[in-house]
């Protein structure tokens, strides 16, 4: 077994797994297998408000269904609070994060009316301390963001940030990607509805777990960019990142939860084997 190869399928439960995920996470699993590596499975349940026993209990059993097997114990980030809230601590003690008290509307709002479009239109930044004062005095609700101004400015630029990408993008971006974190502006770190968001927790999980490769989607391309910038403030190793393409249905639409797709439970229910599923997204039986 190479211990130089290791990877994960992270599922949230927040919902069924479907085809979709079915296909990333054998994609994964195929990956360690052909490399003699190890294949991780991460339960990504931060989100209080969503996720739900009963679902984490499915992926278990659809996955299990599948034929996959994984390395035990399974890591669930609801028991690893505290080393997110540390890393947040850390990017805040830098500098690096501040409060965002405008609401998603608001956001909404001025990103339409940015002069470049939406994907440009920054949060805001700090607020002067006087506001911000006030502000909290009176309770309002705030998001922990992260300040690219003050990250371009700790590191010297993003010039010299890149990672490995041995998959393809939306776009077909392959090889040595420069990083570009601009597009996604201030991204979220914290908020006190769903406590410390994806991109934080995600790069944490990844270097505690050592995980050398992230195969995953290419709807999670453009979240490599901001990922890596986090990993480089926080002094975190970079995986070498593969997304692969997404499976898409009848209809070309890719398979997602919000839009009901078929999931893994009723596939089974209705007689299909693993085997037949297997072969249907092109692996073996």
């Amino acid at each position: 077994m190479s211990a130089a190869f290791v990877t994960r399928f992270a599922p949230s439960p927040t919902g069924y797994l479907h085809r979709g995920h079915a296909f990333s996470a054998l994609t994964a699993f195929e990956a360690a297998r052909d490399a003699g590596g190890r294949f991780l499975l991460r339960i990504e349940d931060i989100d209080v408000t969503r996720c739900r026993p009963q679902f984490e209990a499915a992926i278990f059993q659809d996955l299990a269904w599948l034929g996959l097997t994984w390395e035990q114990p399974v890591l669930r980030q609801s028991d690893h609070l505290a080393d997110y809230e540390a890393a947040l601590s850390r990017l805040r003690a830098d500098g690096l994060a501040y409060r965002c008290f405008r609401t998603r509307r608001e956001l909404s709002q001025a990103a339409q009316s940015a002069p470049h479009g939406p994907e440009t239109a920054p949060a805001g930044g700090p607020l002067p301390a006087e506001e911000e004062a006030l502000l909290l005095q009176q309770g309002k609700p705030f998001a922990w963001r992260l300040s690219l101004a003050a990250a371009r400015d700790r590191l010297g630029g993003f010039d010299h940030l890149t990672f490995t990408e041995t998959g393809a993008g939306p776009d077909g971006e392959t090889g040595e990607i420069a990083v570009d974190p601009w597009p996604g502006g201030d991204i979220v770190l914290a908020r006190k509805d769903v406590g410390v968001a994806y991109h934080l927790a995600v790069v944490v999980d990844d270097a505690r777990q050592q995980i050398s490769h992230v195969v995953r989607g290419e709807d999670l391309f453009t979240a490599s960019h901001v990922q890596r910038l986090l990993q480089a403030l926080l002094d975190l190793p970079t995986p070498v990142y593969r997304h692969h393409p997404l499976l898409v249905g009848p209809d070309g639409k890719r398979y997602a939860k919000r839009d009901r797709a078929q999931t893994l439970r009723e596939i089974r229910q209705s007689g299909v084997t693993a085997s037949d599923l297997r072969r249907e997204l092109g692996f073996s039986a």
